[in-house]
């Protein structure tokens, strides 16, 4: 997915309070010239509809900066939120032209029924839901498709037995698990038992 976002240069001495007061959300941006960065102004209301649908560290944005004048492709680093309210206090983006293959982090959506679940009343226990890669910033999926439906109880599924997309490198250790399938729970209600046995 990718999603276009346009924003100004944040004016010199400008205070962030005051930004907030009327309405911006102030930002940075990053690696568009090495370690320079542009001070950024954006309108709430964009970065409101941005964060309903961009990932930090997956999605691709393309960001122009109207009175840079600069566009150019580049990946939501970190969003920074009000510790009371939760809203939106600073965002950074990352220019990933000119720098190669770039760490992103991929969901992992599971698909399938897994035997051991739809069979054997197991439980499916992902241990991870997120996956670190490296992969050209144009082809960065939106997820990665994780296939559970052969999984039986007790069957573990590690990194490197996941089918990865053309160009996308896990950054993580091909061991380490994924996803497991745990045994049916036992009830812990005893009562019945000791019914039985007085």
């Amino acid at each position: 997915m990718e999603l276009n976002v346009e924003c100004q240069k944040r004016p010199e001495g400008s205070k962030p309070k005051a930004l907030r007061r009327s309405g911006q959300i102030p930002g940075n941006l990053y690696g568009h010239k090495g370690t320079e960065s542009i001070a950024l102004s954006i309108d709430a209301k964009v970065v409101e509809r941005l964060l309903k649908k961009a990932s930090v560290n997956n999605t691709l944005i393309d960001l122009k900066v109207t009175d840079a004048p600069w566009q150019g492709k580049t990946l939501l680093r970190e969003v920074q939120t009000h510790p009371a309210k939760g809203t939106p206090y600073h965002l950074s983006f990352f220019a990933v032209a000119g720098h190669g293959p770039t760490d992103v982090e991929i969901p992992l959506h599971f698909v399938g029924d897994a035997i051991g679940v739809k069979q054997n009343s197991g439980i499916l226990d992902p241990v991870i839901t997120e996956l670190q890669v490296r992969c050209d910033p144009q082809n960065i999926p939106d997820y990665i498709e994780v296939d559970v439906s052969q999984m039986d109880i007790g069957d573990n599924l590690h990194i490197s037995e996941i089918a990865l997309p053309s160009g996308v490198t896990a950054l993580d250790e091909g061991t380490r698990m994924v996803v497991s399938v745990l045994p049916p729970q036992k009830s812990t209600d005893t009562g019945t038992e000791s019914e039985a046995t007085a």
